[in-house]
């Protein structure tokens, strides 16, 4: 496969090293020479100097021949212009990032006009992942797939945890739920889990659950995820003023504290609900005038980590119960962390994973596969694929119990959708021809088709 990146900045450098370690034929467009050198001498890619909005650049860099174009350039109008130019020059699939407010609400529109395959909004993508996380402990995460159709929860083992120390035949005895963990992470090392897997502090255990049966997984549990009534928003930029609408519509006691004065102006028009406080988002007397230690969740959401830090540590301080951080950069979540248990998001590496898995879907799509659907989990060491099945099944009909029934390692079937509707598999479930079904298994096995799975 042949991939051409445009604009290097963080999410440009994540990606292209997600893509290189995939094999990936990278070509690197940028119009600062350092950048490109900078670029080439780390990694095994191609750079090209320009603007990747010029068809001589694109030309260069391969864009008549090229599978993917990925534009992420600063401008949003090059980064447009950019996919358009190369899809006439005969790019298969293209995809890009859009910052600014205008433009990001009108995508639907925009991928018609541009002939383009797929777009972030980076700022729109972490506002909606807050508004979902919002209420919820700092040591659990929620998010959703596959058209929302699969929700799935991250969690940070503690001892207070109800998997501490368990097996996870015990945890599903105990618990009942219709929830299935499907990955754990410890140390940075990849467990695809058996029934016999015993979890363990610090462990970050990945389980999934339907859209109906998150609340009553969260309640067996234990996991408590508080109405958050009363919320405080430090940032209201576009993603602050985005959020804070969800918030409003859901009935919440909102307060925004916003740096910039227009932005103040703005918001107390546009949503006189809520209460908005012009100041430093660092200031301590601030946070303690908007009564930080009464607020059932905290989000900061600055363009600055160093402020966003400062308000999130003495959110923490203070006692809040549910606290959520913007942090760009990964040594600054890493050093959150190992002061509290908070919920980081993180623009640049939202963005960098949804175009990763974009250009695996395209990937997946030109080769000779089955994969229906493709999504990466820890640190894309993991996939969860979608598959058909038909006749061609080798074990169909067989429960899964039986000794017939043989995986190949690191490999297990995570739900079965028929009929739309999604379940998760026990030892009586079988593969029938008709069905859907989820795949999880190690990016090493390289699964390409539904007989692949079995030994």
């Amino acid at each position: 496969m042949k991939a051409i990146v445009v604009g290097v900045g963080k999410t440009g450098l994540a990606l292209i090293e997600m893509l290189t370690n995939e094999g990936i034929d990278v070509t690197v467009i940028d119009c600062d020479k350092s950048v490109i050198d900078s670029v080439t001498d780390k990694l095994n890619v191609t750079g090209v100097e320009g603007s990747g909005a010029s068809r001589g650049t694109l030309l260069k860099a391969g864009a008549d021949s090229a599978d993917v174009l990925i534009a992420l350039t600063p401008v949003d109008e090059i980064n447009l212009l950019s996919c358009l130019q190369a899809k006439n020059l005969g790019t298969r699939h293209t995809a890009a990032r859009l910052l600014m407010s205008d433009l990001s609400m009108e995508k639907d529109d925009l991928i018609k006009e541009y002939n383009i395959d797929y777009i972030v909004r980076p700022k729109i993508d972490v506002a909606e992942i807050i508004y979902n996380n919002v209420g919820l402990p700092g040591h659990v995460r929620l998010d959703s797939f596959f058209g929302d159709t699969i929700q799935m929860l991250s969690i940070d083992v503690i001892k207070e945890s109800p998997f501490y120390e368990k097996n996870l035949i015990e945890l599903r005895q105990e618990l009942n739920g219709n929830f299935l963990i499907v990955a754990v992470l410890r140390n940075d090392k990849l467990f695809i889990p058996d029934g016999s897997f015993v979890c363990k502090e610090g462990d970050d255990v990945f389980l999934i659950s339907d859209q109906k049966g998150v609340a009553s997984t969260f309640k067996k549990m234990g996991i408590i995820k508080t109405s958050a009534k009363k919320v405080l928003v430090v940032g209201g930029g576009f993603t602050g003023d985005y959020l804070t609408n969800a918030l409003l519509k859901d009935g919440k006691d909102v307060t925004i504290v916003e740096g910039n004065i227009n932005n103040c102006k703005k918001l107390m028009e546009k949503y006189p609900a809520a209460k908005v406080s012009y100041g430093d988002a660092e200031s301590i007397e601030i946070l303690e005038d908007e009564g930080i230690t009464k607020k059932d969740a905290v989000i900061s959401i600055t363009d600055r980590d160093e402020a966003n830090l400062v308000v999130s540590m003495f959110a923490w301080a203070s006692g809040v119960p549910s606290i959520i951080t913007r942090i760009d950069t990964l040594a600054h979540a890493k050093m959150l962390h190992k002061v509290n248990m908070d919920i980081t998001v993180s623009p640049s590496e939202i963005a960098a994973n949804k175009l990763y898995r974009f250009a695996r879907n395209m990937q997946m799509a030109n080769a000779k596969n089955d994969i229906l659907k493709f999504y990466t989990i820890c640190d894309s060491m993991a996939e969860i694929m979608e598959f058909d099945v038909t006749d061609k099944c080798t074990h169909l009909n067989i429960p899964f119990k039986d000794k017939a029934f043989k995986l190949k390692k690191d490999t297990l079937v995570a739900a079965i959708i028929k009929d739309g509707v999604l379940t998760i598999p026990n030892g009586s479930s079988k593969l029938i021809a008709g069905d859907k079904v989820i795949i999880v298994s190690a990016s090493k096995n390289k699964i390409k088709n539904l007989n692949e799975i079995f030994r």
